[in-house]
């Protein structure tokens, strides 16, 4: 294939075969001949899965991150990974986050994106999806779920993870009754979102935030994410950040169109 700027024109900028039917295979989705008009293509890699609590709110930030990426100019295009959840995975995440990590890689390698945002959460989902899209080399920013709301019972504030143990031997040592544990069990996660305390997923999360100056940036966002104005939050954010990364790889920013309306090569 003949290099272009963007990487998507080899699939979708050809007057070829190749390309009437890559365009075509679109259109089959409801798309018109406006979003081949040369804008950068945006893959969103959503990590969703109803298994993992952490990441169950993705579906609604990757709303979000649509819109922010058409008001960029952009033509956003999500698709689904592997989902790691450490609590229901055994015997542990770790086993399979190379695997994830080959999943996001071959992805962005394999389809016409110019740039990714990659939406994690749960502790292995991170570095997995940072290391995939390192390896691609393609522009990436990382939107993570951020951390669930902390627990309430009673009087008490409850940390996941680190209570749950605590109140577990509270159990065994015979100071709370299986009524009062099965109430504590009930209260200790409020919302979506990883762990709130400062456990793997906060601190992958952090390491993500720190490296913010490299090619691959962070965006942090609640677990709890219902609300409009933290919606609002994300979409502003994203639509900067990735409209921006997407067209690091297109310095002139130019659209093409041919007379028909189908995209010209470049």
């Amino acid at each position: 294939m003949t290099a272009h700027q963007l990487r998507s024109r080899n699939w979708f900028g050809r007057n070829d075969l190749d390309g009437f039917v890559h365009r075509s295979w679109l259109k089959a989705e409801g798309f018109s001949d406006a979003v081949f008009d040369g804008r950068p293509i945006v893959g969103i890699a959503n990590s969703w899965s109803e298994l993992t609590n952490c990441n169950v709110h993705l579906r609604q930030v990757a709303d979000a991150v649509k819109r922010g990426v058409w008001s960029a100019g952009g033509f956003p295009v999500e698709f689904p990974t592997i989902s790691l959840g450490e609590v229901l995975m055994k015997p542990t995440t770790m086993l399979f986050r190379n695997l994830m990590a080959m999943d996001v890689e071959e992805c962005l390698r394999a389809y016409p994106l110019d740039a990714a945002v990659l939406l994690s959460g749960c502790d292995k989902t991170t570095p997995a999806m940072l290391m995939g899209a390192t390896s691609a080399d393609i522009p990436a920013v990382m939107v993570t779920g951020g951390p669930m709301l902390s627990g309430k019972w009673r009087a008490e504030e409850l940390g996941s993870g680190t209570d749950a143990w605590r109140l577990w031997a509270e159990r065994r040592a015979g100071r709370l009754t299986d009524e009062e544990l099965c109430e504590a069990e009930s209260c200790m996660s409020r919302s979506s979102g990883h762990c709130m305390v400062m456990g793997t997923a906060s601190t992958m999360a952090s390491m993500v935030a720190a490296q913010s100056s490299s090619r691959t940036t962070r965006i942090c966002t609640s677990g709890s994410t219902t609300s409009a104005w933290r919606l609002t939050r994300i979409r502003c954010w994203c639509s900067s950040r990735s409209g921006h990364a997407a067209r690091r790889t297109c310095p002139s920013g130019e659209r093409r169109r041919s007379r028909r309306g189908c995209s010209s090569g470049a």
